[in-house]
């Protein structure tokens, strides 16, 4: 990717909470900034974890990406730098009322896309961390983003829900963001060890007719206590499994876009 070309925005989201989304987000936003990209994670869950994850406590910060949505204030007047190398675009509480305050505005779901274009030649790859619904802010990623990624939890209800995940995808493609594709499903807190993890795994694919981006993610304690280190598992446990997963998901979105360029 050549420092002059415009961010690869990609949406990494799941309507079922607990599927290892926002840790997904920092592991992979983490080993990016490895590999040398410049790394843009915006928080777009009202629960911040993804802020909270990276160190910093949503109570303290006075502005978030609610501003920004808003239009209070440029999201350069927002970011801020992380230990690990990524740039971050946080979220606090007060984004949960985002949804009912941008209900009446015109063109509510460019808003983000806007808010992200000054921004789009400073970094290579900007991953949107959504919140664990199919509202207005997951709609407003995907209607700025090129694709969504959907961690998917290797157990059959979490497998259910792609489905509807994927009416949304299409839905935004057909009203608000033509070029929206779906990158794949990457299958997270897999257990090799159960037949039922890797039937789902198996099962993927053939069912919904979409990519797997691989390896699956190993269900690990190693990614429990990366939050309460303020870092990702990259960090904290960064010769483990559940890391070296990571890295070559990492390896692989690249490889998706300069096959998508060539």
């Amino acid at each position: 990717m050549t420092t002059s070309a415009k961010a690869r925005i990609i949406a990494v989201a799941n309507q079922k909470g607990g599927v290892a989304k926002t840790t997904s987000v920092a592991s992979i936003g983490a080993a990016l900034a490895d590999l040398g990209q410049r790394v843009l994670l915006v928080d777009l869950d009202p629960q911040a974890c993804l802020t909270f994850s990276l160190g910093y406590d949503p109570e303290t910060l006075e502005r978030s990406v609610h501003q920004v949505l808003l239009g209070e204030v440029k999201a350069a007047e927002v970011l801020i730098e992380t230990e690990e190398g990524p740039v971050l675009l946080p979220a606090t509480i007060e984004l949960a009322t985002a949804e009912q305050q941008l209900l009446m505005r015109t063109g509510r779901e460019q808003l983000l896309k806007a808010a992200l274009a000054p921004l789009a030649r400073q970094f290579d790859v900007i991953l949107l961390d959504c919140p664990p619904s199919l509202g207005i802010l997951t709609t407003l990623a995907m209607t700025a983003a090129s694709g969504v990624l959907i961690p998917l939890q290797c157990e059959t209800l979490s497998h259910r829900g792609v489905g509807q995940l994927l009416d949304t995808v299409y839905d935004v493609k057909r009203m608000t963001n033509r070029r929206l594709k779906v990158i794949g499903v990457l299958p997270t807190l897999f257990d090799s060890r159960t037949n039922h993890s890797r039937l789902v795994l198996d099962r993927i694919g053939a069912d919904y007719g979409i990519d797997v981006v691989g390896p699956p993610i190993p269900k690990s304690v190693r990614f429990a206590e990366a939050p309460a280190a303020g870092r990702s598992i990259l960090a904290t446990a960064r010769s483990s499994k559940g890391a070296a997963a990571y890295r070559e998901v990492a390896q692989a979105l690249l490889g998706t876009e300069t096959a998508a360029t060539t």
